[in-house]
């Protein structure tokens, strides 16, 4: 493919090819993708008519290949917004520390537009890309000390969706007023994360399906592998939870055998299904479905599926308890979320003696 060239007006002072775009910016220097994004996402490449609003805690980090864009989660899909053929509408107002020149990276499938300090500094918004591939621009912009107003917006047609958007600190301000460098490159990895981590001292993690000891098993994560951390969670309470990313699935893994690098501060907290199943959200939890356990022990019922978590009661031997949810381990129930005297909660499975439809409860 033939590198293309595009002109900036009157604030361009060069156009040189990239051929390593992950140099743009020294080793040494932070590179930042900000906080607080407010998206606005039309079902169109005209920003016109109906939006979905989506906050992004972490900054622009997309690469949503061929599926429709997701919300902040990486996961949900924006309600009402397809695969190809939409816009959005990137704002926020980035405190910054030190005042200075700063370069901006961007790479993009297709359309974009910069704007910084009501600066237009990059108008590519009805460029082109060729399928499987993004364009990268970078520039300059002299920003102040306070609150920068930054706005973002994309133009997606068809094929594989991608925006990246960062910055880092060059110099003093008037170190240059704008350079634009285009080149292509193929993106076939998900974007540079905000921070990772990697197993250590075990050599095998459980990757479950919420932040507890009893939640679901999906798989492992092994050392010597850097995984994409996207959530955190502080709710069992001895230890960190991280939701990452790992091969095709997304799940959680205790911080207690795992190392983190990076900006882990501007990694969002999350709650899960898992605090919302109490009872004080009845409507949460899912229809009775006439399915009975029977202890074979004095069971602690707990408010989540973790030892770790705080006692709402003992259930005595012999108590009957109405069964709505369940966590498997090993393709065994592992955990059950149960009603007892009104109280709703989590107890161990291997204890209870169940009847019923078993296989209908549900399992998260």
């Amino acid at each position: 493919m033939k590198p293309r060239y595009y002109a900036l007006g009157a604030v361009l002072l060069g156009i040189v090819l990239v051929t390593s775009f992950f140099g743009a910016f020294h080793p040494t220097q932070a590179q930042f993708t900000g906080t607080n994004w407010t998206g606005q996402f039309f079902n169109n490449t005209t920003f016109s008519g109906n939006f979905q609003q989506v906050v992004y805690p972490s900054g622009l980090n997309f690469n949503w290949g061929f599926n429709a864009p997701t919300q902040a989660d990486s996961v949900t899909p924006v309600p009402g917004i397809g695969a190809d053929n939409f816009s959005a509408r990137f704002d926020s107002t980035q405190i910054i520390t030190q005042a200075g020149t700063y370069r901006f990276i961007v790479r993009v499938k297709d359309g974009v537009r910069v704007t910084i300090n009501n600066i237009v500094y990059l108008d590519r918004l009805t460029a082109t890309v060729p399928a499987n591939q993004y364009v990268e621009y970078t520039f300059n912009a002299d920003m102040f000390a306070g609150g920068n107003v930054m706005r973002v917006e994309y133009v997606h047609l068809v094929d594989n969706a991608v925006l990246q958007f960062q910055w880092g600190f060059v110099g003093a301000p008037g170190v240059g007023t704008s350079i634009l460098t285009p080149g292509f490159g193929f993106p076939t990895s998900t974007p540079i994360p905000i921070a990772t981590g990697s197993v250590i001292t075990v050599k095998g993690l459980s990757v479950r399906t919420g932040p507890y000891l009893g939640a679901s098993f999906i798989t492992v994560a092994r050392p010597d592998n850097a995984y994409e951390i996207v959530a955190k969670n502080f709710n069992e309470g001895l230890f960190p939870w991280y939701k990452i990313k790992i091969n095709d699935s997304i799940g959680w893994v205790s911080g207690r055998y795992f190392s983190v690098s990076g900006n882990i501060d501007a990694v969002p907290v999350e709650d899960t299904v898992f605090e919302a199943l109490n009872a004080n959200n009845v409507g949460n939890i899912p229809p009775r479905l006439d399915v009975v356990g029977t202890t074979r022990a004095v069971m602690n019922m707990r408010v989540r599926p973790s030892e770790r978590t705080q006692l709402i009661l003992k259930i005595p031997w012999g108590g009957q308890v109405q069964v709505y949810g369940r966590t498997v381990q090993g393709f065994q129930n592992h955990w059950l979320f149960v009603r007892y005297e009104d109280q709703y909660g989590w107890i161990y499975a291997p204890f209870v003696g169940l009847r019923g439809v078993v296989d209908a409860v549900p399992i998260y």
